[in-house]
């Protein structure tokens, strides 16, 4: 049934426009998690490039000397060589990467939930469905977001670059998108594309279908209530998840978003993500693909409890109905 023009304007606006309003609101708490947990995911991206057998093709000149060893050691080298501000470099993108990509992945999950797939009568969600959701709501979110994470990619490895004596590569975020663009074109923002989106869907399977299947296990099986508790208890749960099936296809997609490219911006050292994964694991051994598993887990598992609270929270605030 249709609602009145007249009424609809006397509407709160989370009630007009919902799914504008729910892809804010999630761009909204992907921020405040962002800020709070950004320093582990610089350490994690710099554990990944550690140690890249590839490198020895480009010569002796382009190798790694890999100052920092583990994740401490690699926060200690970052604050004594670049400065304690530096753990927050590439930042700016990284926020503008979730604002598209939670807003993306959240909609399309609640969409194919609501619409699509439907729920039973007794808001029972089939765990089939929510995994199909999950992986589709992240496919669809980090394609759209590929371009912001490219950048953010790219600039968090300039301070690494300076301690090495190479050049910078970008002035700034805005630089940065424009000198890809000149170099590589549009389907040069696209770099990587495929094993972000792999990963994307593995991590959106583990945190999607894993908060939305313990909540709901939680508040129809428990004496739990759809309070902070579940949010909580949920969110931990979904982080876990999603770190070990999301790390290995992080690597993959952090190897292949660097690499250095020829002016028609194809990549010199793999030629996909399957020869990323074969490079890696025959040269560095299979465990090179959970090379900074722990900053990784330790990054999203707060990054989960922070956006998950701050995201059922504010849903309420703006009167929306519990994820």
């Amino acid at each position: 049934m249709s609602v009145p023009e007249d009424e609809e304007r006397l509407l709160p606006p989370a009630q007009r426009w919902p799914r504008a309003s729910k892809f804010l609101l999630s761009g909204c708490a992907a921020t405040v998690a962002e800020l709070a947990t950004f320093p582990l995911d610089l350490i994690k991206t710099r554990l990944q490039m550690q140690g890249e057998a590839a490198l020895a093709r480009l010569g002796d000149s382009a190798r790694e000397s890999a100052p920092y060893r583990g994740m401490v050691r690699t926060a200690l080298g970052i604050i004594q060589e670049e400065g304690f501000l530096k753990l927050w470099q590439g930042v700016t993108p990284a926020i503008y990467r979730h604002i598209v990509y939670s807003g993306g992945r959240m909609v399309t999950y609640e969409h194919l939930r609501e619409v699509v797939f439907g729920k039973s009568e007794d808001k029972h969600y089939p765990l089939w469905k929510s995994v199909i959701g999950g992986m589709m709501a992240g496919v669809v979110g980090q394609f759209l977001a590929n371009p912001t994470d490219l950048v953010k990619v790219q600039m968090q490895m300039e301070g690494k670059r300076k301690l090495e004596g190479k050049p910078l590569r970008f002035r700034g975020v805005h630089h940065a998108f424009a000198k890809i663009l000149s170099e590589g074109g549009i389907r040069g923002l696209w770099a990587g594309w495929v094993p972000n989106i792999q990963r994307a869907a593995l991590v959106n399977m583990g945190d999607l279908t894993t908060y939305d299947t313990v909540k709901h296990y939680l508040v129809l099986n428990t004496p739990l209530e759809d309070n902070i508790m579940t949010h909580g208890l949920s969110s931990l749960c979904s982080g876990l998840v999603a770190s070990i099936l999301g790390t290995p296809a992080d690597v993959i997609k952090s190897r292949i978003m660097n690499q250095p490219r020829d002016k028609q911006g194809r990549g010199l050292l793999y030629k996909s993500s399957t020869d990323c994964l074969i490079q890696a694991v025959q040269g560095e051994g299979f465990m090179s693909l959970y090379k900074g598993f722990l900053p990784s887990w330790l990054r999203m598992t707060p990054w989960s409890l922070v956006f998950w609270l701050t995201y059922e929270k504010i849903r309420e605030m703006s009167g929306v109905s519990p994820f």
